[in-house]
């Protein structure tokens, strides 16, 4: 969802989440990147991250944020009412914090035991077993979307450009950019051809090869060699990763895109604040592809915000403004197969591992669902985060990677516009009751947020 683009008002927090299980039916180096500004980056020496067992749910930076409507600030960090080693003997729930002072949490990618959080001071910060390790400094605006491909890091920006970023091989800490898209030369290149401009908006046009609102979305296809983009400009730009070419611009939607999936058979899914889900197909004609639209999924009021394919490539998963989770079957030809029901505010961010996936939400909160073959279950519903939770990044669990053939466990880590990132323990067995170190909160009326069966 375009939250800063509509201005969205929060309204005050909900009641806790419900019954524990419900079903549905069927030393750190920088990088610098000087493009436009000039200006030094407002990293500061003086604010050191750094990782932290100490939870804030109530009193977090986030209320510094127009997000925030309800809570007090007295510290940003207060000592957790409940003792940590429970946490790690139960093998589930929230390990710490990661706390860098600095802005609000908008994206994070996570490959083995790295992790990448990007954020609106500009910087993108790498973490190494939940220490900080490097990170890149950039001049480019917000950094909307993160992704990373073999032993490349691409980001989106707020400026309409992706950036491609590099670690040293001798000083893996170093990061150094190796790429801008699209490229200055294709930039040029283009521009000379008066038929490359289109119109974005009443007598203004641009090139096609380039974004020119926020990137709000990143993609790749490994197979393909193939990286798609998103925007809010209403497009979805597609690239070839090998030579930094842009290869089409496809007018997705009416409104900003919000998340792109490159998935299974060859599809791509988009989803759009203008409420639509679309698949489509990338047609190769000669020496050139094309993408067509063979399917629209959903149409409705409400804005998508999130889309994720599990990792078995059988089901779509969909976050909506209205805190509804859609969802569709891909051995049932991509059918309807029923709506998630478990927050009171905007999902804003769905990731998915194992049988298990994830949504974090406006409301604050992390639900933690199960699949069993078409039915879903709430194993739980996490509570930490002092803030909307924007961004999530799962990782196998390397320590502990499970007791059985189906208890396989998990490291989850959620960025939140309260300023941190969680890092939980989550396990694809259901929990005893009492065993997570927070949540599900019990709510005065159960119904109110597990309305019960999905449709």
């Amino acid at each position: 969802m375009r939250e800063e683009a509509t201005g969205m008002a929060l309204p005050p927090e909900p009641r806790g989440a419900g019954s524990n299980v419900i079903h549905s039916d069927p030393g750190a180096p920088y990088a610098n990147d000087d493009d436009f500004d000039p200006r030094r980056s407002s990293v500061s020496t003086a604010s050191p991250g750094y990782f932290s067992d100490r939870n804030d749910g109530t009193n977090s930076p986030f209320v510094m944020s127009p997000w925030n409507q309800t809570a007090s600030y007295d510290a940003p960090w207060t000592q957790p009412p409940f003792p940590q080693e429970d946490n790690h003997e139960a093998g589930h729930g929230l390990i710490g914090s990661l706390v860098r002072e600095e802005g609000h949490i908008y994206s994070l990618a996570a490959s083995g035991d790295l992790l990448y959080t990007g954020s609106d001071s500009k910087n993108i910060r790498v973490w190494k077993n939940r220490e900080e390790y490097g990170g890149f400094k950039s001049h480019s605006g917000l950094v909307k979307a993160i992704i990373i491909s073999s032993e490349k890091i691409f980001t989106g920006h707020q400026d309409g450009r992706i950036r491609v970023w590099q670690a040293s091989p001798k000083k893996p800490g170093v990061h150094k950019r190796v790429g801008t898209l699209p490229t200055t030369r294709a930039l040029l290149k283009c521009s000379l051809n008066p038929s490359n401009y289109v119109e974005i908006r009443r007598h203004r046009s641009a090139l096609w090869i380039k974004h020119h609102d926020a990137v709000s979305c990143l993609s790749i296809s490994e197979e393909q060699g193939i990286l798609y983009s998103g925007s809010w400009d209403r497009t979805v730009k597609v690239w070839r990763v090998s030579d930094s070419k842009c290869l089409e611009s496809i007018s997705a939607h009416e409104d900003a895109v919000n998340s792109v999936v490159a998935a299974f058979d060859g599809l791509v899914f988009t989803g759009s604040a203008d409420g639509t889900v679309k698949a489509w197909r990338r047609e190769v004609q000669g020496k050139s592809s094309k993408h067509v639209l063979v399917h629209t999924l959903l149409a409705q009021e409400c804005a998508v915000t999130a889309l994720v394919v599990n990792p078995s490539d059988s089901v779509l998963y969909c976050g909506s403004s209205d805190g509804m989770i859609n969802f569709w079957d891909r051995e049932k030809q991509l059918s309807h197969g029923g709506v998630l029901k478990a927050h009171k505010l905007a999902v804003l961010c769905l990731a998915a591992a194992g049988c298990l996936v994830f949504s974090g939400s406006a409301d604050k909160s992390i639900c933690v669902w199960r699949r069993d073959g078409g039915v879903h279950s709430c194993l739980s519903v996490l509570h930490g985060h002092g803030g909307p939770v924007k961004c999530i990044a799962v990782e196998a669990d390397q320590e502990n990677g499970g007791t059985s053939d189906g208890d396989r466990r998990w490291i989850l880590y959620t960025g939140s516009l309260d300023k941190s990132v969680k890092v939980w323990r989550v396990s694809e067995v259901p929990p005893e009751m009492g065993q997570w170190a927070r949540g599900p909160a019990q709510p005065e009326d159960p119904a109110a947020s597990f309305p019960g069966p999905a449709r």
